[in-house]
C-alpha cells in the first residue's frame, strides 16, 4: 500500500475526458472528497452535416494543462501534489483516433461517437449477405451501428489515404480516447504504452465479450488488421507511469469508459443495481453481475468493469440515448429560446398544460431501444397556443421519456422493473427534470449530493489497484442523496407516454439512404454545419413560430 503524509492522506487524481470538456479532479482516498479540479472545454469540429470531429492533440494538451493547473490549485490550498499516489482515466467512449507510431501525430481528427458519416459503411456491412443489425451481438454484445468504433475505423481506412499508407507501413495505431492518452502520457514515440481496458474495448465491436480478446472473426467482418489494435487490460492495475505534466512518475492505474466509471462511482457493485448518467447523451447501465445477458429488446451487452487482472469480470445491460444535454444547447444556439441551459427549468415550469407539444430530438438518429439511423427530429402538436416554454418543456420531457423507453426494455430483459433509479451527470442539477423523470417512470429518482461520480469511479479503480491499495471498497460509505418521488397518477403517466410513442412513430423513415456518403475532398465544402437537412427545415419552422410568438407578446 502506498502512503502519503499530507493532512488529507493519500490522494488520487482522475482525468475525466468527456465529449464537451476535459477535467482533472483530485480526491482524498479516505473520504472520497473532491479537493480541487480544473476544467477546459473541448470544441467540436463539424465539417459536414452529421460529421462530428475533435482534434486529438488539443485533447491531449487539455489533459496536461488541467493536471498542471490542478496541481497549482493544490499548492494554493497548502496541499502537496506529491500526495497524489495514482491517477485514473475515464473517457468518452467509441470516439476513434488513429495515429502514426513513428511521429506521434494523428492521421486524422478523432471521429466522435455522435458522428454519423459511417451510415453508408453500416449499410455495406449489413448488405453483405443481407445481414440484420444484430448478427454480431452474440460475439460483441452490440448491434451494427454508426455509434461504435469498428465502423469508424473502417471508414477511416476506406476514405483516408494517410491511414491506409500507415497500415501498409506498419506504423498505424488505433485507439479510443483512453488509448490515445495513455500512449502519449507514458512516453509516446519514446516507449508509450498502446493499451486499453476491457470496458472501452467492449465498445469497439472488435472484442469478444466472452474471451475479452480481439476476435478474429469480428476483425474479418470489418476488415481491420489486428496489428493496429491495443493490448486489452483490466480496469484496475498499474499500466505505466506519467512522463508528462507536473505528475511525472505517478502511476496510471485505473481506466474505465465514462458510463462504466459512473456505475462504479455510484457503488453499483451488486446485480440488479442501475444508474443513469445525464450529459451530452443519456446512458443507463444495469449490473448483471458475471452473467452475460443478451437483450431481446434493443439494449446493449457490455463489460461493466474488471477491478484487477485476476478479478472477475462484471457485465451490464446498457441503454444509450444520443441526445440529452445537447438538446438544451440546441435550444440555446439554434432556436435561441434559452440564454443558457440552466434557464430551462424555470421556463418549463411556467407554461400550462394548454398547447403542449412532443419533441423527439433524433439529431443523430435514435439509439436504444430503437436503433434507427433513419430517424430525425420532430416537434409535433404545435397549435396557436404553443409558446417557447412548451418547446423547452418538451425537450426536457424527451430526456425523461427516452429513459423510460430504456427502463421498459430492461424490465422485459431482466424480468422485473427497477425499484429506484440512481442518477448522475450535469443535467441532474435540474430539479424539474429529476421530478418529471420520477413522475414519468413511476419510481423514485435518487441523486447523490456529490455529483462527480464518473471521475470518482476512475479514481476508485486507480486507488484500488494492486500496488497502490489506498482505496478499500468494503469501507466506502453510501453517498448522501436527494430523492424525487413520483407525484402523478399511473393513468396520467401512461397518457403522456402514449403521446410520446406517437411522436416516435412520426420521427422514423426520414433520412436519405445516401446520407453521409461524401468523398474526403468534399469536406472542404461545409453543408449546414452540424445540422441535418431535416433538422434544418425543423429549425427554420420553429424559428418562424418563435418569432411570431415574440412579436405577438410585444
Amino acid at each position: 500500500m502506498l502512503k502519503a503524509k499530507g493532512r488529507f492522506g493519500p490522494l488520487v487524481g482522475s482525468i475525466d475526458e468527456g465529449t464537451s470538456s476535459t477535467r482533472f479532479l483530485v480526491f482524498a482516498a479516505n473520504t472520497a472528497e473532491v479537493l480541487t479540479y480544473h476544467q477546459i472545454p473541448v470544441p467540436h469540429i463539424t465539417p459536414q452535416e452529421g460529421w462530428v470531429e475533435q482534434n486529438p492533440e488539443l485533447i491531449l494538451h487539455s489533459v496536461i494543462e488541467t493536471i498542471n493547473v490542478t496541481c497549482d490549485n493544490l499548492r494554493k490550498l497548502d496541499i502537496d501534489p506529491l500526495d497524489i499516489v495514482a491517477v485514473g482515466i475515464t473517457n468518452q467512449r467509441e470516439t476513434t483516433v488513429v495515429w502514426d507510431s513513428r511521429t506521434g501525430k494523428p492521421l486524422y481528427n478523432a471521429l466522435v461517437w455522435l458522428d454519423m458519416r459511417t451510415s453508408v459503411t453500416v449499410d455495406k456491412i449489413l448488405s453483405n449477405g443481407k445481414r440484420n443489425k444484430n448478427f454480431l451481438k452474440s460475439l460483441c454484445g452490440l448491434p451494427v451501428s454508426t455509434y461504435f468504433s469498428a465502423v469508424k475505423l473502417r471508414w477511416l481506412i476506406d476514405n483516408v489515404p494517410k491511414v491506409r499508407d500507415a497500415i501498409s507501413d506498419g506504423r498505424c495505431l488505433f485507439g479510443t480516447i483512453d488509448t490515445w492518452l495513455i500512449w502519449n502520457l507514458t512516453g509516446g514515440v519514446n516507449g508509450g504504452l498502446h493499451i486499453t481496458d476491457v470496458t472501452n474495448a467492449s465498445r469497439t465491436m472488435l472484442m469478444n465479450i466472452n474471451t475479452l480478446k480481439w476476435d478474429p472473426h469480428l476483425c474479418k467482418v470489418f476488415d481491420v488488421p489486428l496489428a493496429v489494435l491495443p493490448e486489452i487490460r483490466s480496469s484496475s492495475e498499474i499500466y505505466g507511469y506519467l512522463s508528462e505534466s507536473a505528475l511525472c512518475g505517478v502511476p496510471i492505474s485505473g481506466c474505465l469508459g465514462d458510463q462504466q466509471a459512473a456505475l462504479v462511482g455510484q457503488m453499483c457493485f451488486q446485480q440488479g443495481q442501475a444508474k443513469s448518467t445525464y450529459g451530452t447523451g443519456c446512458f443507463l447501465l444495469y449490473n448483471t453481475s458475471t452473467a452475460i445477458v443478451q437483450s431481446n429488446h434493443g439494449l446493449l451487452t457490455t463489460v461493466a468493469y474488471q477491478l484487477g487482472r485476476n478479478s472477475p469480470v462484471f457485465y451490464a445491460l446498457e441503454g444509450s440515448v444520443a441526445v440529452a444535454g445537447v438538446a438544451m444547447q440546441w435550444l440555446c444556439d439554434n432556436l435561441e429560446i434559452l440564454e443558457c441551459a440552466g434557464d430551462s427549468a424555470d421556463i418549463a415550469e411556467k407554461v400550462d398544460g394548454v398547447g403542449e407539444v412532443s419533441f423527439v430530438p433524433a439529431f443523430s438518429g435514435l439509439y436504444a431501444p430503437y436503433w434507427r439511423k433513419d430517424a430525425r427530429s420532430v416537434i409535433v402538436g404545435l397549435t396557436d397556443e404553443t409558446k417557447p416554454g412548451h418547446i423547452v418543456k418538451a425537450a426536457l420531457e424527451a430526456v425523461a421519456f427516452q429513459t423510460r423507453d430504456i427502463l421498459e426494455a430492461m424490465g422485459l430483459d431482466c424480468g422485473y422493473p427497477l425499484s429506484k433509479l440512481l442518477v448522475d451527470g450535469g443535467m441532474t442539477a435540474n430539479n424539474y427534470l429529476m421530478q418529471i423523470q420520477a413522475d414519468y417512470c413511476g419510481i423514485p429518482v435518487v441523486r447523490p449530493l456529490m455529483t462527480e461520480t464518473t471521475a470518482l469511479g476512475s479514481a476508485i479503480a486507480a486507488g484500488y489497484a494492486e500496488g497502490v491499495g489506498v482505496w478499500n471498497l468494503k469501507n466506502i460509505q453510501t453517498v448522501p442523496s436527494d430523492v424525487f418521488l413520483p407525484s402523478i397518477t399511473e393513468n396520467q403517466r401512461d397518457v403522456k407516454y402514449a403521446r410520446w410513442k406517437m411522436a416516435i412513430a412520426r420521427s422514423l423513415d426520414w433520412a436519405d439512404d445516401k446520407e453521409g456518403e461524401v468523398e474526403e475532398d468534399e469536406k472542404k465544402v461545409p453543408v449546414l454545419r452540424g445540422v441535418s437537412a431535416g433538422l434544418f427545415v425543423l429549425t427554420t419552422f420553429c424559428v418562424l413560430i418563435v418569432a411570431q410568438m415574440v412579436a405577438g407578446r410585444g
